[in-house]
């Protein structure tokens, strides 16, 4: 195994921007100091009103959050779908346009266990993503979503920075 193997792939979040597991992603890069973007309904439409300009999101022609989804499983090398239970609603859409694309994809479930996340780090060099899309619920859909996917992707992109060391 040469010394660029152990080296991570990933050099950019992104998201649609909606509350809960996207939110909770992106703030997870921007804390980090990561890379982020995606694509974001036009009017940066969420379920609580404008997504936070805080979120470099680029907006789509459209208000309707299917053709946000499809842009950014398209911009994407892989997906990652945080979710607890059954996905519904816009996560399961992203899902269906993951398997329709042929893109990689990773289900895992937040709850920040450092097995879980090693396994999304793996999965994610052995595909070479270096750009990823994270999906998932809506903070009304699940209630503590956003904290949940922030925690997860913050410990997977302290993974990324030591092993880029």
């Amino acid at each position: 195994m040469t010394a660029t193997s152990n080296r991570a792939s990933l050099r950019k979040i992104v998201s649609g921007g909606q509350t809960g597991v996207d939110q909770g992603a992106l703030q997870a890069a921007l804390d980090s100091e990561f890379d982020h973007g995606g694509w974001c309904p036009q009017g940066r439409r969420s379920e609580a009103g404008p997504i936070p300009a805080k979120y470099q999101l680029q907006e789509c022609n459209s208000s309707d959050y299917a053709f946000r989804t499809e842009r950014n499983v398209l911009d994407s090398d892989g997906t990652l779908i945080l979710y607890h239970d059954e996905l519904q609603g816009g996560t399961a859409l992203t899902l269906q346009w993951v398997k329709k694309r042929h893109r990689p994809y990773w289900l895992a479930e937040p709850g920040g266990q450092a097995a879980s996340i090693s396994k999304v780090f793996h999965w994610i060099n052995e595909h070479r993503i270096a750009v990823l899309n994270v999906a998932g619920p809506r903070e009304s859909h699940q209630p503590g979503a956003f904290e949940e996917a922030r925690n997860f992707l913050t410990e997977l992109i302290r993974m990324v920075v030591r092993s880029d060391d």
